[in-house]
Protein backbone atom coordinates (compact mmCIF):
# COMPACT_ATOMS: atom_id res chain seq x y z
CA UNK A 1 0.00 0.00 0.00
CA UNK A 2 1.07 3.68 -0.85
CA UNK A 3 -0.03 6.93 0.29
CA UNK A 4 -1.64 8.01 -2.43
CA UNK A 5 -3.75 4.51 -2.76
CA UNK A 6 -7.35 5.28 -2.93
CA UNK A 7 -9.39 4.14 0.46
CA UNK A 8 -13.17 3.34 0.57
CA UNK A 9 -15.60 2.48 3.42
CA UNK A 10 -16.88 -1.13 3.36
CA UNK A 11 -19.72 -2.46 4.37
CA UNK A 12 -17.30 -3.98 7.49
CA UNK A 13 -14.82 -1.37 7.85
CA UNK A 14 -12.44 0.80 5.47
CA UNK A 15 -10.51 -0.58 2.92
CA UNK A 16 -7.61 -0.01 0.46
CA UNK A 17 -7.31 0.04 -3.65
CA UNK A 18 -3.68 -1.09 -3.89
CA UNK A 19 -1.46 -1.22 -6.89
CA UNK A 20 -1.31 -4.75 -6.87
CA UNK A 21 -5.10 -5.03 -6.29
CA UNK A 22 -5.10 -2.44 -10.05
CA UNK A 23 -2.77 -4.69 -11.84
CA UNK A 24 -4.91 -7.48 -11.11
CA UNK A 25 -7.43 -6.30 -12.05
CA UNK A 26 -6.00 -5.12 -15.75
CA UNK A 27 -4.76 -9.26 -16.13
CA UNK A 28 -8.15 -10.16 -15.44
CA UNK A 29 -9.65 -7.17 -18.17
CA UNK A 30 -6.82 -8.73 -20.60
CA UNK A 31 -7.47 -12.31 -19.79
CA UNK A 32 -11.30 -12.02 -20.42
CA UNK A 33 -10.82 -9.90 -23.78
CA UNK A 34 -8.15 -13.00 -24.73
CA UNK A 35 -10.97 -15.74 -24.12
CA UNK A 36 -13.74 -13.64 -26.08
CA UNK A 37 -11.26 -12.46 -29.35
CA UNK A 38 -10.10 -16.62 -29.11
CA UNK A 39 -13.85 -17.80 -29.06
CA UNK A 40 -14.38 -15.57 -32.15
CA UNK A 41 -11.50 -16.09 -33.88
CA UNK A 42 -11.96 -19.93 -33.51
CA UNK A 43 -15.45 -20.28 -35.16
CA UNK A 44 -15.03 -17.57 -37.99
CA UNK A 45 -11.70 -19.81 -38.63
CA UNK A 46 -14.08 -22.84 -38.69
CA UNK A 47 -16.72 -22.03 -40.77
CA UNK A 48 -14.45 -19.86 -43.34
CA UNK A 49 -11.73 -22.50 -43.32
CA UNK A 50 -12.87 -25.77 -41.42
CA UNK A 51 -11.63 -28.04 -39.00
CA UNK A 52 -8.03 -27.68 -40.09
CA UNK A 53 -6.17 -25.97 -37.96
CA UNK A 54 -9.37 -24.31 -36.26
CA UNK A 55 -8.10 -26.19 -32.53
CA UNK A 56 -5.29 -23.60 -32.25
CA UNK A 57 -8.00 -21.37 -30.78
CA UNK A 58 -8.64 -23.11 -28.03
CA UNK A 59 -4.80 -22.36 -26.54
CA UNK A 60 -5.79 -18.62 -25.72
CA UNK A 61 -8.79 -19.20 -25.20
CA UNK A 62 -8.49 -21.88 -22.35
CA UNK A 63 -5.53 -20.13 -20.87
CA UNK A 64 -7.31 -16.83 -21.22
CA UNK A 65 -10.59 -18.20 -19.28
CA UNK A 66 -8.57 -19.95 -16.92
CA UNK A 67 -6.16 -16.66 -15.84
CA UNK A 68 -9.41 -14.97 -15.22
CA UNK A 69 -10.65 -17.32 -12.91
CA UNK A 70 -7.58 -17.07 -10.76
CA UNK A 71 -7.60 -12.70 -11.17
CA UNK A 72 -11.47 -12.52 -10.73
CA UNK A 73 -13.01 -11.05 -7.40
CA UNK A 74 -15.82 -13.28 -6.43
CA UNK A 75 -16.92 -13.02 -2.75
CA UNK A 76 -18.09 -16.68 -2.25
CA UNK A 77 -14.79 -19.08 -2.31
CA UNK A 78 -16.82 -22.23 -3.21
CA UNK A 79 -18.64 -20.50 -5.76
CA UNK A 80 -15.05 -19.34 -7.20
CA UNK A 81 -13.37 -22.77 -6.58
CA UNK A 82 -16.67 -24.56 -8.74
CA UNK A 83 -15.95 -22.22 -11.54
CA UNK A 84 -12.29 -23.12 -11.58
CA UNK A 85 -13.20 -26.90 -11.56
CA UNK A 86 -15.54 -26.49 -14.64
CA UNK A 87 -12.79 -24.85 -16.16
CA UNK A 88 -10.29 -27.64 -15.37
CA UNK A 89 -12.97 -30.46 -16.39
CA UNK A 90 -13.78 -28.31 -19.62
CA UNK A 91 -10.09 -28.30 -20.11
CA UNK A 92 -9.53 -32.36 -19.68
CA UNK A 93 -13.09 -32.92 -22.01
CA UNK A 94 -11.28 -30.65 -24.74
CA UNK A 95 -8.37 -32.62 -24.56
CA UNK A 96 -9.66 -36.11 -24.27
CA UNK A 97 -11.77 -35.25 -27.49
CA UNK A 98 -8.54 -34.06 -29.30
CA UNK A 99 -6.79 -37.13 -28.51
CA UNK A 100 -9.90 -39.42 -29.48
CA UNK A 101 -10.79 -37.79 -32.89
CA UNK A 102 -7.15 -36.06 -33.77
CA UNK A 103 -6.96 -32.35 -33.74
CA UNK A 104 -8.04 -31.63 -36.89
CA UNK A 105 -11.42 -33.70 -36.97
CA UNK A 106 -12.18 -32.78 -33.48
CA UNK A 107 -14.45 -30.53 -34.01
CA UNK A 108 -16.03 -32.88 -37.13
CA UNK A 109 -16.50 -35.83 -34.34
CA UNK A 110 -17.76 -32.75 -32.09
CA UNK A 111 -20.81 -32.27 -34.27
CA UNK A 112 -21.36 -35.75 -35.36
CA UNK A 113 -21.53 -37.03 -31.68
CA UNK A 114 -23.18 -33.99 -29.46
CA UNK A 115 -22.48 -35.93 -26.54
CA UNK A 116 -19.31 -35.46 -26.47
CA UNK A 117 -20.97 -31.76 -25.42
CA UNK A 118 -21.34 -33.28 -21.91
CA UNK A 119 -17.04 -33.60 -21.56
CA UNK A 120 -16.09 -30.20 -23.35
CA UNK A 121 -19.70 -28.32 -21.97
CA UNK A 122 -17.99 -27.22 -18.19
CA UNK A 123 -15.78 -24.71 -20.12
CA UNK A 124 -18.52 -23.03 -21.34
CA UNK A 125 -19.88 -23.20 -17.86
CA UNK A 126 -17.39 -21.76 -16.24
CA UNK A 127 -17.34 -18.57 -18.72
CA UNK A 128 -21.35 -18.40 -18.35
CA UNK A 129 -20.17 -18.08 -14.26
CA UNK A 130 -18.26 -15.21 -15.28
CA UNK A 131 -21.27 -13.88 -17.45
CA UNK A 132 -23.93 -14.21 -14.59
CA UNK A 133 -21.41 -12.58 -11.95
CA UNK A 134 -20.54 -9.27 -14.54
CA UNK A 135 -24.25 -9.24 -14.90
CA UNK A 136 -25.03 -9.84 -11.36
CA UNK A 137 -22.52 -6.95 -10.35
CA UNK A 138 -22.62 -4.44 -13.41
CA UNK A 139 -26.22 -5.37 -15.14
CA UNK A 140 -24.47 -5.08 -18.33
CA UNK A 141 -26.94 -6.80 -20.62
CA UNK A 142 -23.68 -8.36 -22.76
CA UNK A 143 -22.97 -10.36 -19.92
CA UNK A 144 -26.66 -11.87 -19.57
CA UNK A 145 -26.59 -12.29 -23.04
CA UNK A 146 -23.33 -14.47 -22.72
CA UNK A 147 -24.67 -16.15 -19.76
CA UNK A 148 -28.03 -17.67 -21.43
CA UNK A 149 -26.84 -18.07 -24.86
CA UNK A 150 -23.98 -20.84 -24.25
CA UNK A 151 -26.31 -23.02 -22.52
CA UNK A 152 -28.78 -22.41 -24.92
CA UNK A 153 -26.65 -22.88 -27.72
CA UNK A 154 -25.09 -26.34 -26.29
CA UNK A 155 -28.09 -27.97 -23.94
CA UNK A 156 -29.77 -27.42 -27.11
CA UNK A 157 -27.49 -28.96 -29.30
CA UNK A 158 -27.12 -31.63 -26.77
CA UNK A 159 -30.81 -32.89 -26.79
CA UNK A 160 -31.19 -32.05 -30.83
CA UNK A 161 -33.61 -29.33 -30.59
CA UNK A 162 -31.05 -27.02 -32.27
CA UNK A 163 -29.12 -27.31 -35.43
CA UNK A 164 -25.41 -27.16 -35.92
CA UNK A 165 -25.79 -24.15 -37.58
CA UNK A 166 -27.36 -22.10 -34.68
CA UNK A 167 -25.34 -23.63 -31.95
CA UNK A 168 -22.07 -21.92 -33.64
CA UNK A 169 -24.07 -19.15 -34.69
CA UNK A 170 -25.67 -18.19 -30.80
CA UNK A 171 -21.51 -18.94 -29.83
CA UNK A 172 -19.97 -17.04 -32.40
CA UNK A 173 -22.51 -14.37 -30.89
CA UNK A 174 -21.54 -14.96 -27.08
CA UNK A 175 -18.17 -14.81 -27.87
CA UNK A 176 -18.57 -10.98 -29.38
CA UNK A 177 -20.31 -10.26 -26.59
CA UNK A 178 -17.79 -11.31 -24.47
CA UNK A 179 -15.63 -9.07 -26.31
CA UNK A 180 -17.73 -6.63 -25.99
CA UNK A 181 -17.92 -6.93 -21.91
CA UNK A 182 -14.32 -6.92 -21.83
CA UNK A 183 -13.85 -3.77 -23.95
CA UNK A 184 -16.33 -1.64 -21.52
CA UNK A 185 -14.65 -2.90 -18.55
CA UNK A 186 -11.30 -1.14 -19.23
CA UNK A 187 -13.31 2.22 -18.83
CA UNK A 188 -14.26 1.00 -15.43
CA UNK A 189 -12.50 1.99 -12.40
CA UNK A 190 -10.38 -1.06 -10.68
CA UNK A 191 -12.21 -0.90 -7.27
CA UNK A 192 -15.42 -1.84 -9.39
CA UNK A 193 -13.85 -5.29 -9.78
CA UNK A 194 -12.43 -5.51 -6.49
CA UNK A 195 -15.34 -5.09 -4.91
CA UNK A 196 -15.83 -4.49 -1.65
CA UNK A 197 -12.80 -6.21 -0.12
CA UNK A 198 -13.85 -5.93 3.90
CA UNK A 199 -16.27 -8.35 2.46
CA UNK A 200 -13.52 -10.85 1.69
CA UNK A 201 -11.56 -9.79 4.71
CA UNK A 202 -15.06 -10.41 7.28
CA UNK A 203 -16.04 -14.12 5.07
CA UNK A 204 -12.10 -15.25 5.69
CA UNK A 205 -12.31 -14.65 9.20
CA UNK A 206 -15.43 -16.41 9.88
CA UNK A 207 -13.72 -19.69 8.30
CA UNK A 208 -12.51 -22.24 10.76
CA UNK A 209 -8.64 -21.94 11.43
CA UNK A 210 -6.70 -25.01 9.96
CA UNK A 211 -6.09 -27.20 12.71
CA UNK A 212 -1.64 -28.29 12.27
Amino acid sequence: MTTGDPQFEGVYGPYTITSIDRLEVQRYRISLLVAGLAMTAGLVHWWQFGDRWAWVWLVPLMAGLGLALHWIHIYLRPLHNALRLFWLMGCLGWGLLLMRAGPNEALTMLVEQPLWILAIGPLFAALAGIGFKEFFCFRRPEAIGLTLLLPIALLGRLVGIISTSLCAACLLIAGLLMVLLALRKFGMEAAADVGDKSVFAYLDSQRPASTP
